[in-house]
């Protein structure tokens, strides 16, 4: 599991490899990634967006932003957190992910970024 805090914002991640698949007469690899962002901090926060950057070793960098996180928008209070699972498709089988939240503190509504650490994507037959 990979872990960083950002302003009292606990970010942790683990991921795993899915299996491959045949999609539009290309294969691809399915990684899924597990996130829980715990609100170490003495204010309650708001996530608002997301950023990804996902690195494919077969492609060019994609950039991903988009409002919440699997359709929602979840506060977190203090000592509590929020967990969400999600995934990517790759063209090969080795890859990484990183990027940031943009929150939201709802005590005294300073926006802020809270970032993701650089999370590898390997299928296990793909690693010496």
């Amino acid at each position: 599991m990979i872990t960083k805090v950002t302003r009292g914002i606990r970010v942790s991640v683990k991921t795993s490899f899915e299996g491959t698949f045949f999609k539009n007469y290309k294969m691809h690899f399915a990684f899924g990634y597990t996130i829980t962002i715990e609100n170490q901090s003495k204010d309650p926060v708001q996530l608002t967006s997301r950023h990804w950057d996902i690195y494919d070793a077969l492609n060019e960098m994609e950039v991903l932003d988009g409002e919440g996180v699997i359709g929602k928008k979840p506060v977190i209070r203090p000592g509590e957190s929020h967990t969400y699972s999600s995934g990517c498709l790759l063209a090969s089988p080795i890859g990484a992910m990183k990027g940031f939240y943009n929150m939201v503190n709802l005590s005294s509504s300073d926006k802020f970024q809270v970032f993701v650490p650089t999370f590898r994507l390997n299928a296990p037959f793909a690693l010496n």
